[in-house]
């Protein structure tokens, strides 16, 4: 399994240095090496200050507020995580020569803010926005009691291996 990203920062308020970057792919590459898709997949991320989050946070969700990660999955899956159907020529980026996972959104100014407010480092906290995403590309979400455990048990498995674990 072969994957790309997208990292694009729109703001010119936030420095997204290469060293950031690499955090992100790093994060993704975990979650793909844990999920284990059998498809070559493209993943598009995109870095904002809080206006432009608010902003399609409204648009999207309807929502008029900032938030720290918007996730929007380009795939349907079923409660057991499991794709709802089968990966079809339309799925198929030939450009890309991948299967299109989705969008992620991540809001750097309220990564920092929650770094701070939870007593861990800014790089930790992005990856977990950015691991939390990539699960909620993969089908998980946390609005029912058992998938919220399922999805928290995995990040945290993931932030482990990445050495960015809660301590």
């Amino acid at each position: 399994m072969k994957y790309k990203t997208e990292i694009e920062c729109t703001s010119d308020k936030i420095v997204l240095d290469e060293e950031s970057k690499n955090l992100i792919e790093k994060a993704i590459e975990a979650v793909l090496f844990e999920e284990q898709p059998d498809f070559d997949v493209f993943i598009s991320v995109l870095v904002c200050d809080k206006e432009e989050i608010r902003s399609i946070n409204n648009e999207q969700r309807e929502i008029d507020k900032a938030t720290d990660v918007l996730s929007f999955p380009a795939l349907k899956f079923d409660e057991n995580y499991n794709l709802l159907e089968e990966i079809s020529d339309y799925d198929y980026d030939p450009e890309l020569e991948a299967v299109y996972l989705g969008d992620m959104v991540l809001c750097a100014d309220v990564a920092r803010e929650q770094a701070e407010e939870y007593g861990h480092s800014v790089d930790r906290e992005f990856a977990y926005l950015t691991v939390h995403s990539m699960y909620h590309l993969f089908g998980y979400d946390h609005m029912e009691e058992n998938m919220k455990a399922d999805m928290r048990k995995k990040e945290e498995t993931v932030l482990k291996k990445l050495g960015l674990e809660r301590k």
